[in-house]
């Protein structure tokens, strides 16, 4: 919470103990082993993040005791869903949920696109600061996005409206890979949307612990179309 001194607001402190703790608690309720390397880097990243936040206003959520929950968790809940080595974060942000799913799963590669300029920046410094090698953060539009090779999981925590995500990376998606779409309440009234760029969708629950106030869901959407060469 934060707590005004003198007549002003100030940021909480930052008790990485604290955070740890919280950390480690949630991921034993996921049942999701991390190893101790990615635990320390997920509790730095989120020092990082409420350091540029103050700044650069990366997200709403001011407390780092609630980034753990509403960011760290949150992200990791999808790790189940993840497809192939190769994936995309559209509009990354502030690395939700690329760099902490990338953090979790060294093995996969992955790509931060963002056309903020701001944004990158601070996923640039974070890669940095993290010594993440398994990131490369991509100023772009993705409809601009154009790699030379296309991504087995596209996914998105950002984007609000399904059928406009999925028609404009679609164009990126390897053959027999998947879009992940992370929505909030229930995302059915979006679907018949789809109904014209010829793919399947699903739609699963995802639980967090910390957040069970909060309604979470995932769609899963495969393409059949997704098969031809991929752009330079």
């Amino acid at each position: 919470m934060m707590r005004p001194v003198a007549g002003r607001a100030v940021a909480p402190e930052f008790d990485a103990a604290g955070l740890r703790r919280r950390l480690d608690a949630g991921l034993a309720d996921m049942a999701l082993d991390l190893d101790q390397d990615a635990r320390g880097r997920l509790i730095r990243y989120v020092a990082l993040l409420a350091r540029w936040n103050r700044a650069y206003n990366l997200t709403a959520v001011r407390d780092p005791a609630e980034m753990v929950p509403r960011h760290i968790l949150d992200s990791l809940t999808v790790l189940p869903h993840l497809e192939g080595r190769r994936c995309l974060d559209v509009g990354s942000g502030a690395g939700l949920p690329g760099l902490v799913l990338a953090l979790a799963q060294p093995a996969t590669d992955w790509v931060l696109l963002d056309s903020n300029a701001k944004k990158c920046r601070f996923l640039t410094r974070a890669k940095a600061e993290l010594a993440i090698d398994n990131v490369r953060v991509v100023r772009s539009r993705v409809e601009d996005f154009h790699p030379q090779a296309r991504f087995s999981t596209i996914i998105s925590r950002a984007l609000s409206n399904l059928a406009e995500f999925v028609a404009a990376a679609v164009h990126l998606l390897a053959p027999g890979g998947r879009l992940l779409a992370m929505k909030g309440r229930d995302p059915d009234h979006e679907l018949p949307a789809l109904g014209g760029l010829g793919v399947q969708a699903e739609v699963v629950p995802l639980s967090v612990p910390g957040i069970e106030d909060v309604r979470r869901h995932l769609v899963i959407v495969t393409a059949a179309g997704a098969s031809g060469p991929a752009r330079a």
